[in-house]
């Protein structure tokens, strides 16, 4: 009985196992598990009874967690986007754009999914889109199985890292920091991600060209009457805006400085790249819109269908992600931004019905209560945790680790991974991450920089072959028998299951790749946080002379005019003694001395 009161702990993490193992849904096996051992813990007399009288004050706590708001309004932003067609649209202008070249709709679909991850956060969404609209195509136009079933995955789980996901809501909430940190954080590493994945199809147009097939000229519908492509007025319009982007961004302190009516000086870097994206993609837009009221005809199809197709979603990006990196709006303010924006291009579109804001809601509804009902069982389970003591038997547990921060990231970056194989990122935020955050903060790691890494080793929770969600999300889309193409009419073969799970890991392995290199070059994501205000020891100290009042001279009583007929109390108040040797600037000088030395 000795033996099971002293780990009382690790027997209640391995019966948490024993219940995820039996197959029960995560959220009661939580809240199970946290009340069968709480009992435990109250009839052993480890636990006192009171502290499961804080129950009630917790689960009312999660009910007015304003952070938890964000993840509903990204949600239906996304479904909303999703289901309008947009991707459809997407797909088929960016497709046509870089048909030309081999491995072209492998990069249409990676751009695409990165489009998508800022606008829907939602990995269901995009890798179901994104399987059903272009890997009939890819499949059509003779790409390799593997290939385009490990682009579809890949491309969709971005949305896990590219801001506004959700995983980083959620971890912003049970690492204790904002998640407007949290998206600055992860803004650099989500679309570095993206350019490696991109890397990778480049790779393979040069290495291995059958694999990835350029689009027949037969296929590509969006041309001039001549015949021309009418990619050289893209060209001039991309070159424009991509010079205004410069520019604005060269001069952004500036205008800060004139809009603030103080001297800026400096700008975080992922404020600068979003302001001046959005300045550029503006001016795109306006240039545009005038071509075609004035019908100059200085644009062609292809520019005219690319900057009305692409730029409304990335305005909306701006919209969303920029109000929050500049302060004006909160994530949860971003996200009813967002929403809202996410209905008016339904509307331009004419494509909002009943029927698709009915399935929305739905999806919004059993989303957000699937995750409020993880958080219930999770915070039933860390409160009997942490009244056993269990953060303490994983601090001991982890803090001892030879290597220090190193050994530490090294050991919990690879249990994450491994332990990604059979939870998804829900339950890796929920169970695993509150246990490590105090042994990361502990060590002197940043919770904003550990959990913008932990978000990107758990992106392979769905890439991992069998479990991984993305697999079988593209699973349920993909074909699994034979059928005759509509327009080829050509018989095309069936993906078979172990195609998607082979064209799963090389991306895996790049995933790992970019974990790897956020450890070794924190400034991956430190670069996208506000700089520390750095205090000049010298400059205090002066400041902190300058705000002492005047020394008083030294008065005596029996010279001070009037002092014979000073009242009793009067004369007895002490005359003012200089300053003795305790001097509490004195003391403060050499405390200033001892620190700059």
């Amino acid at each position: 009985m000795a033996f099971f009161i002293q780990n009382l702990a690790p027997i209640m993490f391995l019966g948490l196992i024993v219940f995820l193992l039996m197959g029960f849904p995560v959220a009661f096996s939580l809240g199970a598990c946290g009340l069968f051992f709480g009992f435990i813990g109250v009839q052993l007399g480890v636990l006192p009874e009171a502290l499961l009288q804080a129950l009630p004050l917790r689960l009312f706590g999660i009910m007015q967690n304003d952070t938890l708001l964000a993840i509903p309004f990204f949600t239906l932003m996304g479904l909303i986007l999703e289901r309008s067609g947009m991707a459809e649209d997407l797909l088929d202008t960016i497709g046509q754009l870089f048909g030309p070249i081999r491995g072209g709709l492998a990069l249409a679909v990676i751009l695409v999914g990165a489009l998508l991850a800022a606008t829907t956060g939602v990995v269901a969404a995009s890798v179901i889109s994104m399987g059903l609209i272009s890997l009939p195509i890819m499949l059509r136009y003779g790409y390799d199985r593997r290939v385009a079933a490990g682009v579809i995955a890949a491309s969709g789980t971005l949305a896990q890292i590219i801001p506004p996901s959700l995983v980083l809501i959620i971890l912003a909430d049970q690492l204790g920091r904002s998640v407007g940190e949290m998206y600055k954080g992860a803004f650099i590493p989500g679309f570095a991600l993206t350019g490696m994945y991109v890397l990778y199809v480049v790779g393979l147009a040069v290495f291995k060209p059958d694999w990835v097939p350029a689009l027949p000229a037969a296929a590509r519908t969006i041309r001039e009457d001549s015949g021309k492509s009418g990619l050289l007025s893209l060209l001039l319009l991309t070159i424009a805006a991509t010079a205004a982007a410069l520019y604005f961004g060269e001069h952004y302190a500036a205008v800060q400085s004139w809009l603030t009516g103080t001297t800026v000086t400096t700008v975080p870097t992922d404020e600068t790249i979003v302001v001046s994206m959005c300045a550029g993609v503006m001016l795109a837009f306006v240039l545009a819109v005038l071509n075609k009221v004035s019908r100059l005809g200085l644009l062609s199809r292809m520019a005219e269908r690319v900057t009305f197709v692409l730029i409304p979603p990335l305005l909306l990006i701006f919209l969303v992600l920029g109000t929050i990196f500049l302060g004006i709006a909160t994530p949860t303010e971003g996200g009813a931004m967002g929403a809202l924006g996410a209905f008016t291009m339904a509307m331009v579109r004419r494509r909002l019905s009943f029927s698709l804001l009915k399935q929305a809601l739905s999806t919004t509804t059993k989303l957000s209560c699937f995750v409020v009902f993880i958080l219930i069982g999770s915070t039933i389970f860390s409160l009997v945790f942490q009244g056993v003591d269990g953060p303490k038997w994983v601090e001991h547990l982890l803090s001892g680790l030879p290597g220090g921060q190193t050994g530490f990231l090294i050991v919990v970056n690879i249990l994450i991974f491994f332990l990604a194989f059979f939870l998804d990122f829900f339950e890796l935020s929920f169970i695993v991450v509150p246990l490590l955050a105090p042994v990361a903060e502990k060590l002197g790691i940043d919770l904003i920089w550990f959990g913008v890494l932990l978000a990107v080793n758990m992106q392979t929770s769905f890439m991992h072959p069998p479990f991984g969600f993305a697999l079988f999300y593209l699973r349920s889309v993909a074909p699994i028998k034979a059928y005759t193409d509509r327009l080829t009419k050509k018989i095309i073969e069936p993906v078979t299951t172990m195609q998607i799970y082979w064209g799963a890991v090389p991306f895996v392995l790049i995933q790992v790749i970019m974990v790897g290199l956020i450890i070794a070059f924190p400034g991956i994501v430190s670069s996208g946080l506000d700089k520390k205000q750095v205090y000049d020891l010298e400059k205090v100290r002066i400041e902190m002379e300058n705000s002492m009042p005047p020394e008083q001279p030294t008065l005596d009583p029996a010279a001070a005019p009037g002092a014979a007929a000073a009242s009793g109390a009067d004369a007895a108040l002490p005359a003012a003694a200089p300053l003795a040797d305790d001097d509490p600037m004195k003391a403060m000088q050499e405390s200033i001395d001892k620190a700059k030395k």
